[in-house]
Parts: structure tokens; C-alpha cells; sequence
């Protein structure tokens, strides 16, 4: 089965690690990947590094994008830009959204039907 792909953007990578640990606990075959610090691992975001997770995480369906704060917002509209994937950025909680999206791209919902789930959760 082909998954909607996850990426998680945070200035810190430990969060992310913290959130894709979160969402394994229940969702193993979902392609979740991450994003988080600069591209020497400091507090930051790194649009190249957002770039190389959006290519990871596409197996066909699309990938959805959360973040956390700040530039990570303008560095991942960068990277969506310049890898010209089918990714979208969505506006919903970083943990809470990409639990959701995590559980419904699992029951290998459409980019669309995940999104939907997503923004009606919150």
C-alpha cells in the first residue's frame, strides 16, 4: 500500500525525533521524515534539509508538511518551491496534526482526504 508522506520541521531535532518516536508507537508503515535543526543539528531549520525529507517521504501519494515556529514556515515554502512534489504545508499543531495525519494517511486516505482530516481535527 502507498502512504502519504509525513515531514516533521522543527528547529530542534530532538522535537522531531521526540514526535515521529510519538506517532511509531502506532503507525509503522507511513513514511515519516525529519527535519529538525540546522544541517550541523543546531536549533534552526535548514531549507535543503526540509528539500531532502520531502523527497524521502513522497511514495506517489504526496507529503504534508507541520512545523513548529518562526522561519521554519518560510524554509519549508522554499523547499515545497524547489522540489516542485506534491507537498503541502498545513496550519495545524505539530504533535497533535501529525498524529492525525499519521493515523489516516495509515488507512491510505488521498493527500486530500488526510489534509481534510487534518484541518477538520483542528
Amino acid at each position: 500500500m502507498t502512504y502519504v508522506g509525513i515531514v516533521l520541521i522543527s528547529h530542534s531535532p530532538k522535537i522531531v525525533e521526540g514526535v515521529k518516536e510519538l506517532i511509531r508507537q502506532v503507525i509503522h508503515d507511513v513514511p515519516i521524515e525529519l527535519a529538525g535543526g540546522t544541517e550541523e543539528n543546531e536549533i534552526g531549520t535548514s531549507m535543503d534539509k526540509i528539500a531532502d525529507a520531502i523527497k524521502a517521504a513522497d511514495r506517489g501519494k504526496g507529503v504534508i508538511l507541520f512545523y513548529d515556529i518562526g522561519s521554519a514556515k518560510m524554509n519549508a515554502e522554499m523547499a515545497i518551491e524547489i522540489t516542485e512534489m506534491k507537498a503541502v504545508l498545513i496550519e495545524a499543531p505539530l504533535v497533535e496534526g501529525s498524529y492525525v495525519a499519521a493515523v489516516e494517511s495509515g488507512m491510505g486516505k488521498s493527500l486530500e482526504e488526510v489534509i481534510n482530516a487534518v484541518e477538520k481535527a483542528f
